[in-house]
């Protein structure tokens, strides 16, 4: 049997922790910036909150980006790859029909990364939160318009 190839081969042996949070981030095809209006950036945090309740899961904090977007999400019964798909497939007939375009949104993959012990929760929220300060974007993330953090910071 030949090795899987590229992307394939990434998720082999994964698998998802209930109640393990984790710090994923998603981009948007061919990096472009649809992301950067803001009824695109209310329709990603507002679908990010709903997976709360039709999926269990907990959101943490979450950074909308022009191409792409961060967050910190706790799983609850649903697995990371079907919570993640049905995000996508949400926010992507979404924002495709806002923009008035068809096809795809979002890249195929995304990264995802378990926070381990060793690992502060709150220095990984501070990190996502900080990404738009880190882009040039604002020098204080509280003035970015499309985040959210479930503790007061």
């Amino acid at each position: 049997m030949r090795p899987l190839k590229g992307s394939q081969a990434l998720r082999k042996g994964r698998f998802s922790i209930g109640s393990q949070p984790y710090l994923v981030t998603t981009t948007v095809h061919q990096r472009q910036v649809f992301l950067q209006s803001e009824e695109a950036a209310e329709i990603v945090l507002s679908s990010l909150l709903w997976l709360e309740n039709e999926k269990g899961s907990m959101l943490s904090a979450a950074v909308v980006m022009p191409d792409h977007v961060h967050f910190v999400v706790e799983l609850g019964t649903c697995p990371l790859p079907q919570l993640v798909h049905s995000f996508k497939s949400f926010t992507a007939n979404r924002i495709n029909r806002l923009l008035d375009r068809s096809g795809p949104f979002w890249q195929a993959q995304y990264h995802d990364h378990a926070i381990r012990r060793d690992e502060v929760l709150n220095d990984v929220v501070l990190y996502l939160l900080n990404n738009p300060v880190r882009a040039g974007l604002v020098t204080d993330f509280h003035d970015w318009p499309f985040w959210y953090c479930k503790w007061k910071i």
